[in-house]
């Protein structure tokens, strides 16, 4: 367990009445993003005194006494690794890899080596430095288990830019995904709060209330009996969102043995994170990028009978 490095007694006032609480704490305690601050929340470090549940989403009345515990940074020695990257586009300012599954993509507990971050050390001498040393460059992630498309900054500038455009949605992403059983209405749209499951922390799922929007567009590209092939857009960018959604639909995703189950027919989830559109963030550029599927999911759409002319 690390240490703690200081505890904050926080009062919300009358002002704060119907803020969040994440946005209400990354407010208020300097040098933190919300991101962090939800983070804290989640790892139970957050408590609303007198309340015997807090979330992320909870909402203040604006007389709350707020403990929030804040623990030592962990301190990882993150080493470069001569890993091979399939690296599709860089400039000065940005590279975009398209990367294998079975790699994590920065360092955590219980990964401290093998990790994207280690194999672009590596091969990228100048990387932005907002993320910290354990994160250089990396605006946005993929699960372990999904292959594909993913941006890292090599400039400060880039990345401030690139993580604004991420919020504000201007950067479309597009996966490629094999499902189980077929689909009745042959595209849709899943609009729902996603937040942490009350079962298993480490696991997400659609909520009533507490989550955070999520919406994920999606279109039957081919069908065989008992799997489809789909083309999906993101509108948002939540963890697991699309793992998440295809298992709210009852299709999950064939091989996630997180959100569905194991199969013969795969050794890891089939999704892939397939074409990029984007303006770039320093010349404007109008940036159209597609990553080439792995072999894995070119093996496994040969032996269901899928195909896929994109």
């Amino acid at each position: 367990m690390r240490e703690i490095k200081e505890i904050l007694v926080l009062n919300a006032e009358i002002e704060d009445r119907g803020k969040r609480l994440d946005a209400f704490l990354s407010e208020k305690i300097e040098g933190y993003t919300r991101s962090y601050t939800l983070k804290l929340v989640e790892n139970e470090l957050v408590e609303i005194i007198g309340k015997n549940k807090t979330r992320p989403g909870n909402k203040l009345k604006g007389n709350e006494e707020i403990k929030v515990t804040i623990l030592e940074d962990e301190i990882l020695d993150v080493v470069a690794e001569d890993i091979p990257l399939n690296i599709v586009y860089e400039d000065e300012h940005l590279v975009i890899i398209n990367k294998e599954s079975n790699m994590v993509i920065h360092p955590a507990v219980g990964h401290h080596s093998g990790t994207l971050v280690n194999a672009i050390m590596h091969h990228i001498t100048d990387l932005s430095t907002i993320s910290g040393v354990v994160r250089p460059g990396i605006v946005h992630r993929l699960d372990k288990n999904t292959s594909g498309l993913i941006i890292v900054a090599k400039s400060n500038e880039a990345h401030l830019k690139l993580t604004e455009m991420f919020k504000e949605k201007t950067i479309k992403k597009t996966y490629l995904a094999i499902c189980i059983n077929n689909f009745r209405a042959k595209e849709g749209r899943v609009e729902n709060e996603i937040g942490r499951s009350s079962k298993d922390r480490k696991k997400m799922t659609v909520v009533r209330d507490g989550g955070r929007l999520a919406v994920t567009n999606y279109k039957v590209i081919d069908e065989v009996e008992h799997y489809a092939l789909l083309k999906i857009d993101l509108e948002t960018g939540r963890t697991h969102q699309i793992r998440v959604h295809m298992k709210y639909l009852n299709h999950s995703i064939l091989g996630d043995e997180v959100y569905g189950k194991t199969s013969k027919k795969a050794d890891r989830q089939m999704l892939h994170a397939q074409k990029l559109e984007f303006n770039h963030p320093i010349t404007g550029e109008k940036m159209d990028i597609i990553g080439d599927l792995p072999e894995d999911f070119k093996k496994s759409m040969r032996n269901l009978g899928l195909e896929y002319k994109g």
